[in-house]
């Protein structure tokens, strides 16, 4: 049976547009479903990203620019799947595109709609604060930057007609089927989160100063209804404290008993945000446990209590109260490490809201064919993170169980792979290539344009962006400057192609954040405007100047001036350029032999690469060969490593070097020649890539008499003995966290509990 070299992504938030990234730039066609009008999901509707401070849209925009200007990427919007049937490799997916009722090739995103629409609703994407009209869309860098009429609140009073000069409005617009040929399935539909109305000593729904992180984030935003104010909605004035709820809704037998894993970074993250808003600003946490098991995390945290003054008390909420005169809000807790009951008034209280299965994850699990958890997420097949009971079907992201940023976009990434080598015979068969517009020509005096980025607010709080552009634009050369709000959204990226042919543009800065993430998608709309993609200069006047002079504006104003009149310079000196090809290695090395190395080197072979794993053991298996049992189901390591064992030396593309070590690797890109020390002696290389899957190993303690008692074991020792037999050892404590989460290791080991 020949294979369709193209997938279908269900949901188009972070880990849906990741992947479908990755499938597109591999050698796939992909179509991304998304029910919503927009693609982002829920990182759209947040303001910063935890625990580096990045501003969230200005992680998501140059992937939400990918998407929609991929030639290998179809976007269905206000979609839903209603149908799956064939078999794996040959899929007919049946999709209904529900109406916009707005001619989404005539729509120019201008607005003129909304302008005149005489109808106000509860705006959702904000989660009920502030409002929007019946002809909307749900934020300014929505992409594709497409209006929507609300149906269930339009009046039919034309004037949204009678205003769209394109012609765009289709109210009779109808909904239509259509039948979609894959050989694969990606579901990353996301999360919703739990109602806390439902748990009335709340008073969520009842008191307007009991706010849920998300609409807490809408506040924090540039972007969002208070335009990064955080307000009480009672009276809209500054709150003077704040108290943050953990749990509401989780680890609870009664409603949801899983951890929702991310509320404790994200109100920390809330909290430090508000406080760089509001310096006098009194912040508290109330938690259940402390979960900061993210890399960098537990520094967040003590950072976040040291330096900010952000406070932690252990303990979950009894109920909350109101007082009606000043809609002050105030708590009833037991502080459980002093065993104190606390009454305790804040300003506002928001509460973390626990993350659960999207609305229709069932529906959709069952028109797919899939399983699905007890609490409604999609279930994964054994020690697989991606794959389902039905073959051919993916999941990713926090459609699976929840979980943060960082290990959904890795995720995304993973599922990506495991398409990939499903459907490598057919990789290439249905691409397209993007017809770029041909250069023009960059003779004579350069004539250089200036955007300098607001970043919402992660730049414009502290640098006076309007008085960068407008001195920069004093500078030889500068025929066009001005200040833009998000660079890199669709909407400032249509701008900058604009102003590179309106103004005759022959070099472009963009002043904004990182170039590191960015470059590329500012060099691409270049390269659209059919302006070399070399012509392009960056400067970084958030980590340069906000970031690190956060509370001295007029000095990070004045050292933005003069980066970017930097960049200035370097541009007048910029030439065109073209790219290259080069020939690569078809080999990948993989350093360990574990089980992270082993099921990398069966995914490349799967895809084609030949592969090495190097092993400095004389097995493989790496830690997994010394543990008694898995948690949290008590498998044996066997059941894990023996078929992966097997199928690792029964690979013809595998070679493993046992009992060897990498002494060396030189060389760049796609070309690198490592040196190896094997029981037979030095032997180089050639390979493309590289894989580093070391591990890591236990720290041996220099406290509670490690060493010097035999009594006092670590978890590899007593795994070890478990492992020999030996069950009966008396009267056991465990000791959690030693030498960890403290000054001299602040990191979480993650897997001890």
């Amino acid at each position: 049976m020949k294979k369709i070299g193209a997938v279908a992504v269900i949901g188009a938030g972070i880990a849906g547009m990741q992947a479908s990234l990755e499938l597109a730039e591999s050698g796939f066609r992909v179509y991304l479903i998304e029910k919503g009008q927009t693609i982002g999901g829920r990182m759209a509707q947040l303001d910063k990203t935890f625990p580096t401070g990045d501003c969230a849209m200005c992680t998501i925009s140059p992937r939400m620019a990918g998407v929609t200007r991929h030639p290998n990427i179809r976007l269905y919007m206000n979609s839903e799947v209603t149908g799956l049937e064939g078999e794996p490799g040959r899929f007919k997916l049946t999709v209904r595109k529900n109406p916009r009722y707005v001619d989404e090739e005539a729509c120019t995103g201008c607005g003129a709609c909304a302008q005149v629409c005489p109808i106000q609703v509860p705006n959702e994407f904000t989660n009920g604060i502030g409002v929007r009209k019946a002809a909307y869309i749900p934020f300014a860098q929505a992409a594709p930057l497409i209006y929507t009429i609300d149906k269930d609140h339009c009046v039919d009073c034309g004037l949204c007609v009678l205003a769209c000069e394109p012609d765009a409005i289709r109210h009779g617009q109808e909904a239509l089927d259509l039948t979609l040929e894959v050989g694969a399935v990606v579901v990353s539909t996301g999360y919703s989160q739990y109602d806390p109305s439902e748990i009335l000593e709340y008073g969520y729904g009842e008191y307007p100063n009991v706010i849920t992180n998300l609409q807490f984030e809408r506040m924090l935003s540039a972007s969002g209804p208070t335009g990064g104010h955080v307000l009480r909605p009672s009276d809209g004035e500054e709150p003077k404290s704040i108290a943050f709820i953990q749990c509401v809704g989780s680890r609870d037998q009664k409603r949801n008993p899983y951890c929702s894993k991310i509320c404790c970074m994200a109100s920390t993250k809330e909290a430090i945000v508000a406080k760089e808003h509001a310096p006098e600003l009194e912040c508290h946490i109330f938690y259940m446990d402390m979960r900061a098991f993210g890399k960098g995390y537990q520094e967040y945290v003590d950072k976040a209590e040291s330096e900010h003054g952000i406070r932690y008390t252990r303990g979950r909420v009894a109920r909350i109260m109101e007082d009606h005169e000043t809609k002050d809000l105030i708590l009833l807790v037991e502080d459980t490490e002093t065993g104190k009951r606390l009454e305790k008034r804040f300003s506002m209280v928001v509460l973390a809201s626990a993350l659960i299965p999207s609305p229709g994850a069932r529906a959709l699990a069952e028109v797919l064919g899939i399983e699905t958890t007890p609490y409604g997420f999609y279930a994964t097949e054994g020690q697989s993170p991606f794959d389902t009971s039905r073959e051919g079907v993916f999941v990713t992201g926090t459609c699976i169980e929840p979980k943060d940023i960082p290990d959904t976009i890795s995720e995304a990434s993973g599922a990506a792979a495991r398409c990939e080598s499903f459907l490598r015979e057919a990789r290439g068969e249905l691409v397209e290539v993007k017809e770029m517009p041909p250069e023009k020509p960059v003779e004579g005096e350069p004539r250089v344009g200036v955007f300098v980025c607001h970043c919402g607010i992660n730049i414009a709080s502290v640098v006076d962006v309007e008085r960068v552009a407008a001195e920069v634009g004093k500078e030889a050369n500068v025929v066009h400057a001005t200040d833009v709000m998000y660079a890199c959204s669709n909407a400032n990226l249509a701008e900058i192609k604009e102003a590179i042919e309106k103004y005759d543009l022959n070099r472009v800065v963009v002043a904004s954040c990182t170039p590191r993430m960015h470059e590329p998608t500012f060099r691409n709309a270049c390269q659209e405007a059919g302006l070399n993609p070399y012509l392009f200069q960056m400067a970084n006047i958030r980590e340069h100047c906000s970031w690190v002079h956060s509370k001295e504006h007029e000095v990070a104003t004045e050292k933005a001036k003069e980066l970017v009149k930097m960049a200035v310079a370097k541009a007048r000196l910029l030439t065109p350029e073209q790219k290259g090809r080069m020939e690569l290695e078809g080999t990948v090395l993989v350093i360990g032999g574990g089980v992270a190395g082993m099921t990398a080197a069966l995914e490349c072979s799967r895809q084609g690469f030949n592969t090495i794993i190097v092993e400095r053991e004389d097995r493989l298996g790496g830690y997994y060969n010394d543990v008694y049992a898995i948690s949290p189901d008590g498998t044996g390591p066997e059941a894990l490593l023996e078929p992966l064992i097997r199928a690792v030396e029964g690979d013809e593309r595998i070679v493993v070097a046992t009992g060897s070590t990498l002494r060396s690797i030189e060389g760049f890109t796609g070309n690198f020649q490592a040196t190896l020390d094997t029981p037979k002696g030095e032997e180089k290389i050639k390979v493309g890539a590289v894989i580093v899957a070391t591990g890591s190993v236990e720290k041996k303690p220099q406290s509670f008499y490690y060493g010097s008692n035999r009594r006092v074991l670590t978890q590899n020792d007593l795994e070890a003995r478990l492992k020999t037999g030996q069950r009966t050892f008396g009267t056991t404590v465990m000791i959690q966290c030693v030498e960890a989460r403290d000054e001299g290791y602040p990191s979480c080991s993650r897997t001890c509990c």
